[in-house]
């Protein structure tokens, strides 16, 4: 039949070169992944995703189909979301404002109220994905189990708050049952008063009490660039200290910001290498991983 690797000629098994080819390649491609597969097996992956990401159906299942991909070859990945674009697209159709300082989110009790709302079903709807994809998931926030406990940041931003304290063994308990942890930002003070969380931070201290082999950090730009706007000036490898560097010649600037700080908080707190990529690469997660080149930033202590 037509599209057969295999097919009889006159009496002689003979081979679809075409198909031959295509099929060595792939094989090719699963011999440079088996190393790193062997490498990371029963290790711990965060990987956070914004979003930018989320917003696209077609990136949303490839993003899910990876994790799923990871979790059948023995890695253990936690899954952080965001969702500012979402919240902002919401907040829009009610008529209301979304304000920003320093490039965090104003919020007031009833843009709490919507936040929680939005990080609500957009968790709900990745877990549902995950377990249809043929993966095990989970849902929760920082509020479980007061997983992660707050402070509030300033009283100007109203309820946004800065993490304190991670207990990470409620993820610990469903990494060690099989299951996928999806986690939304949200965490509470110590009355139990509720605050949305930067999701990179949450991803970074996550990644940090877990001690997991890598954090992955998904946006909507090829990595840290050398020059700014110019997509082929990609720093493929950095460390902290040549981060710092950039901070301060204002290479590193805006929403590349947050991340670099979760990098910081990870690689302080164990984990050995930050990836930072674009989640819009279709299988960017894989890539990243489980082949020689990459395609993104890592950060390394």
């Amino acid at each position: 039949p037509p599209g057969r690797m295999l097919f009889y000629k006159r009496g002689q098994l003979r081979y679809n070169s075409r198909i031959m080819k295509e099929a060595i390649e792939k094989a090719g491609i699963l011999i440079e992944a088996l190393p790193y597969i062997r490498e990371f097996r029963d290790s711990i992956m965060v990987i956070k995703c914004g979003g930018n990401v989320l917003d696209s159906g077609e990136i949303r299942r490839n993003l899910v189909t990876d994790i799923v991909l990871l979790w059948y070859v023995g890695v253990k990945p936690v899954l952080v979301h965001g969702g500012g674009i979402q919240v902002s697209e919401l907040m829009k159709r009610l008529g209301k404002k979304s304000e920003f300082k320093k490039g965090l989110r104003k919020t007031d009790e009833e843009t709490l109220n919507i936040v929680e709302m939005v990080l609500g079903k957009i968790n709900k709807d990745l877990v549902n994905l995950i377990n249809q994809v043929g993966g095990r998931a989970v849902g929760l926030s920082g509020k479980d189990d007061q997983m992660i406990k707050v402070r509030k940041l300033s009283e100007e931003i109203g309820f946004v708050g800065e993490i304190e304290e991670i207990d990470s063994s409620l993820l610990s308990i469903l990494d060690e049952k099989g299951f996928i942890p999806v986690v939304s930002p949200l965490g509470v003070d110590r009355e139990g008063k509720t605050y949305n969380i930067n999701a990179d931070s949450v991803a970074g201290g996550i990644a940090a009490h877990l001690r997991a082999s890598k954090l992955l950090l998904l946006t909507d730009t090829p990595g840290i660039l050398e020059k700014p706007g110019d997509n082929t000036s990609l720093l493929p490898s950095l460390t902290l200290k040549k981060v710092e560097e950039l901070k301060k010649k204002k290479t590193i600037t805006g929403g590349m910001l947050p991340k670099v700080e979760a990098a910081r908080i990870a690689l302080k707190g164990g984990v050995k290498k930050v990836h930072i990529i674009d989640g819009g690469i279709p299988h960017a997660i894989l890539l990243e991983i489980f082949t020689d080149q990459g395609i993104g930033t890592e950060i390394l202590a």
